[in-house]
């Protein structure tokens, strides 16, 4: 910080606002740690660890560059019109009304930026939307307050996944974020996740990939996802759903694809015997009550 002011003071005052504009554009290009999980003072986004996120990381920073330049441009603009137009430099004041050439040029250089930035963003809402063939799905359901997974290819495997306590966390897991159940995948393959909600409006989101998709209720929306590198990776849901809404965290574990097949034959085994959501009669609706009770004890921290 010393050397910036330094740096400034040598330049004049003048050259401040460049100055600060270069700082910005720094921090938006500075690699965030690699991490699938916010990090502290964390100002970039997280590590791409799929080719939409990649997509996205391009774009936000070609937007960034874009929109820095047109700002400089503009203050440079005002600061010269002040300096060489005020009262004191220019005492007899212009009586010109209109200016064809400006007029179009200020017509036309919009026109080409807005078709600049088009491109690429309908270029990236495509890659989002375009669903490819999957190598394997998943469906998430959101409930308050947490997820519960189904694979549908694998036998309709079901599992619920809930928040971990303070007390049941171990060394490395990160709080708030880590989960009982873990989401499971291969690496390099495509995921197509299906996404619904039970009660009220969730909202899965795993930023690493790219992925923030709403679960509405009697409404299956999809996304999809190929994770290119091994590693834990965590979201949580985006949308306000109520008073835990803070506490229904995401955790996708990529794996090899050996590895993914081992813990496909354990899973299996282990959540075969889940037991049926409990009906409570005289309902107008069926009451999902087979949750466990951690819920309480996430809420009460």
């Amino acid at each position: 910080m010393k050397r910036l002011e330094a740096l400034a003071k040598s330049l004049g005052a003048a050259a401040l606002p460049a100055l600060l504009a270069i700082v910005v554009i720094a921090l938006g290009f500075a690699a965030p740690a690699e991490a699938a999980q916010p990090q502290p003072w964390e100002m970039g986004l997280q590590p791409a660890a799929s080719p939409v996120m990649e997509e996205i990381t391009w774009f936000h920073n070609f937007l960034l560059v874009l929109i820095t330049v047109i700002t400089l441009f503009v203050l440079a603009l005002l600061i010269w019109v002040v300096l060489r137009y005020n009262e004191r430099a220019n005492p007899t004041p212009s009586k010109t009304s209109h200016n064809t050439m400006i007029e179009v040029i200020w017509t036309v250089v919009p026109i080409i930026i807005l078709v600049v930035v088009a491109i690429p963003s309908f270029r990236l809402l495509f890659l989002q939307l375009d669903v490819p063939e999957p190598d394997l799905t998943i469906k998430a359901t959101g409930y308050q307050w947490y997820w519960s997974y189904e694979y549908p290819d694998q036998d309709e495997m079901t599992f619920d996944s809930l928040m971990l306590t303070d007390d049941e966390r171990t060394e490395g897991q990160p709080r708030l974020l880590a989960v009982d159940n873990e989401v499971v995948v291969p690496v390099g393959k495509n995921v197509k996740i299906l996404v619904t909600a039970a009660d009220v409006l969730h909202n899965w989101t795993v930023p690493a990939f790219g992925v923030k998709i709403d679960a509405v209720p009697g409404r299956l929306n999809e996304s999809w996802f190929r994770a290119t590198k091994p590693g834990i990776y965590y979201g949580q849901c985006s949308e306000l759903c109520g008073k835990d809404h803070a506490f229904m965290p995401i955790a996708v574990r990529v794996v090899s694809e050996d590895e993914f097949n081992t813990w496909l034959a354990e899973a299996k085994e282990k959540f075969a015997a889940r037991p049926q959501p409990t009906r409570i009669a005289g309902e107008a609706e069926d009451v999902d009550v087979s949750a466990p009770t951690r819920l309480a004890a996430v809420a009460a921290q």
